[in-house]
Order: C-alpha cells, then sequence, then structure tokens
C-alpha cells in the first residue's frame, strides 16, 4: 500500500541510504563534535547523494484541532517523508526516544531515526523508529 510518494519498500531504501550517509559523515568526522557540525555535514552529504533534505522544520503543535500557539523543531526532514533528530551526547536518555516517537505523531510521519554522533561506532548511535508502518 503507498503512503503519500513512498511505499515502504522505497522508504526502506531511502533508510538505508540515510545510514549510509551518517556512516559516512561519522567517519569522516568522528565523534566529539558539536550537533551542529554534523547536522551541517548531513545535510551535505545529502545534497551530494541527490537525496532531498531540510533542517529545522517548524512542527506546530494543536490540540483537539486548536493551534496551541507552540512549535516544535524537527532536525531534519527527508524526502519529506522521514524524521531525523541527530545528537552529540555522551549518553542518551529515554525522553529522547519519546521526542522522536512525539514528532513523528505530531508530523504524521511513519518513519524515523535517532542519531548520536558522538559514539565510537554509529552502529551504536543509530535506531529506528516507526509509527505506523
Amino acid at each position: 500500500m503507498a503512503y503519500g510518494i513512498h511505499n515502504r519498500e522505497q522508504l526502506n531504501k531511502l533508510s538505508t541510504q540515510i545510514l549510509d550517509a551518517c556512516i559516512t559523515v561519522h567517519k569522516e568526522l568522528g565523534p566529539g563534535l558539536l550537533e551542529s557540525v554534523y547536522e551541517y555535514a548531513l545535510l551535505k552529504e545529502f545534497e551530494l547523494r541527490g537525496i532531498n533534505a531540510v533542517n529545522r522544520v517548524a512542527l506546530e503543535l494543536f490540540y483537539k484541532g486548536h493551534s496551541t500557539g507552540k512549535y516544535y523543531e524537527i532536525d531534519m526532514l527527508v524526502e519529506n517523508e522521514i524524521v531525523i533528530e541527530l545528537k552529540a551526547v555522551e549518553a542518551m536518555h529515554p525522553v529522547y526516544d519519546a521526542q522522536i516517537i512525539s514528532y513523528l505523531k505530531l508530523a504524521n510521519k511513519r518513519l524515523g531515526f535517532l542519531v548520536n554522533f558522538n559514539v565510537p561506532m554509529l552502529k551504536d548511535g543509530f535506531k529506528r523508529f516507526v509509527n505506523n508502518f
């Protein structure tokens, strides 16, 4: 079943490309830098690969159909389908999981990744989240 412009197979293929781009950035820069540096590098890596990604996407918060006047900010939205929340922290906290789950629900997106670049091996800092996938 197709959702939006990407079906499940296309989203999974894009997921592989996102993971590969994150690994490339991590190999190039290593751990220990600011989140903003990884954000810039990942945007550039996506651009070099022909993947559409935008950063700092404002997400309006509604309550029972009414605007609260508050906004959340998604770190990155890839191909208008996949939410990426970037971190460069020593320890991951459960609140980060809750954060990306909330973003997926609020943005009505089905797939997201929480990526912590401050790890020796990126596979240990890469976590997938789904929302009605």
